[in-house]
């Protein structure tokens, strides 16, 4: 980047923020919400006959209501409820989420009079080493570093007009659901080839296989794992630049504006989204695409708007709430930590239970992410007790501090 693509940002006035530096009690909740909802999402992967594997080779796993249409019993009802309201949307929610942060940091930049992106591009930059650590040693369905590189380009787009980042966003949107629907005509015009399942030596891998062997195979299959970040990355730009303008227009405040946009976001969400949903998911696995990326984001926003519903008439100081706030607070070290959990929890050079329980189905699977989900939220909540941070935000405040032109790292 040209030091000409650095600037000194102008403030620009947000309703329904808070004082500066103050944390927005309802951002911390839905970032808990959204580590959770995401491991809801994941923890069919680990625990798949091989593991992380199948998502070379099936899709039908993660189709909502699939499990059911293919088995209707009450295991296959309670899978498919269970990845309907999981499948897509917390990932959308925690993608949101990262733009709210990069325009909460753009605004501490402006008041302090920085340049921008000037430092962030560090912070970008670890962001994606750690993503890439994550998917090399721990899992292959990583997020951070699509979302480092995506922060990039909307970090650049923060210095430029509303105009121009309208025009970027409805962009993408576009290029987006274009290409949805191309590959989704495509699939539905395509005999689908005969199923397969995993390879024998895939499921041998995750069962039996030593870490090394997992690691080794992630390489060898890095560009194909990686293939969802690449895919979606028009997605993953308007839901950053969605976030900054849900920010601005005060979404996520709590006074009068922040609730009224809200509700709007909880009408359209729930009525539009979880119908158009619901209706992907019947259909199969050839609206795949189509669930997960159309229908899931739309209702994404109808969870934001439920979850701000519930905290504007409950205490934020109770302890249920302080708990989903405290995981939000330290997300990324709870992201990675719950991945690193189910890894040792599932995969033969751990416990190996993903191969033990397999025949208990989905109930085993149900229980292990609302274990592993009651894990985080005790751990965050007591580690917050006695640090300011969680261990991997304290590790990125400590190396971006002797980055150049470091200033204090704001709330986010």
């Amino acid at each position: 980047m040209t030091r000409s693509d650095q600037r000194t940002p102008t403030t620009e006035r947000t309703p329904g923020v808070q004082r500066p530096g103050a944390r927005l009690p309802l951002l911390d909740v839905l970032r808990g919400i959204a580590i959770l909802g995401t491991l809801g999402t994941n923890v069919w992967l680990f625990t798949a006959r091989g593991g992380e594997g199948v998502m070379l080779y099936e899709t039908d796993m993660l189709s909502p209501l699939g499990a059911f249409l293919a088995d209707p019993s009450a295991a296959g009802l309670a899978q498919g409820v269970f990845l309907l309201f999981t499948n897509g949307k917390f990932l959308s929610l925690l993608t949101l989420l990262f733009g709210v942060g990069l325009a909460i940091q753009f605004r501490s930049a402006s008041r302090r009079g920085g340049r921008w992106p000037g430092p962030y591009t560090w912070r970008a930059l670890f962001l994606f080493t750690e993503g890439l650590v994550h998917f090399t040693l721990v899992f292959a369905a990583d997020v951070l570093m699509g979302y480092a590189v995506v922060s990039l380009v909307v970090a650049w787009l923060l210095v430029r007009s509303e105009r121009v980042r309208g025009a970027v966003m409805w962009t993408a949107l576009s290029v987006h659901l274009a290409f949805v629907a191309l590959v989704t005509v495509g699939m539905l015009a395509d005999t689908p080839p005969e199923d397969t399942g995993v390879p024998d030596d895939v499921v041998a891998l995750y069962a039996e296989g030593g870490w090394l062997d997992q690691v080794a195979f992630r390489l060898d299959h890095a560009f194909l794992l990686r293939l969802e970040p690449i895919i979606t990355f028009a997605l993953l730009v308007f839901m950053f630049l969605l976030g900054v303008r849900l920010f601005r227009a005060g979404a996520f405040g709590a006074d009068a504006t922040g609730r009224r946009i809200r509700s709007r976001m909880l009408v359209w969400g729930i009525g539009v989204g979880v119908p158009l949903n619901v209706a992907t998911s019947l259909a199969g696995p050839d609206l795949f695409l189509a669930d997960r990326y159309v229908a899931a984001p739309i209702v994404a926003l109808g969870y934001i708007g439920v979850v701000g519903w519930l905290l504007d008439r409950v205490s934020t100081t109770g302890p249920v709430v302080g708990a989903f706030a405290s995981l939000g607070r330290m997300a990324m070290s709870g992201y990675v930590t719950q991945n690193l959990v189910c890894v040792l929890v599932c995969y033969g050079f751990g416990l190996g239970l993903a191969a033990r329980f397999e025949a208990y189905g989905p109930w085993w699977v149900m229980g292990l992410w609302a274990a592993v989900s009651g894990l985080l939220l005790v751990w965050s909540t007591l580690w917050l007790r006695r640090f300011r941070a969680g261990p991997l935000e304290a590790l990125q405040k400590a190396v971006l501090s002797r980055a150049p032109g470091h200033r204090r790292t704001p709330v986010a």
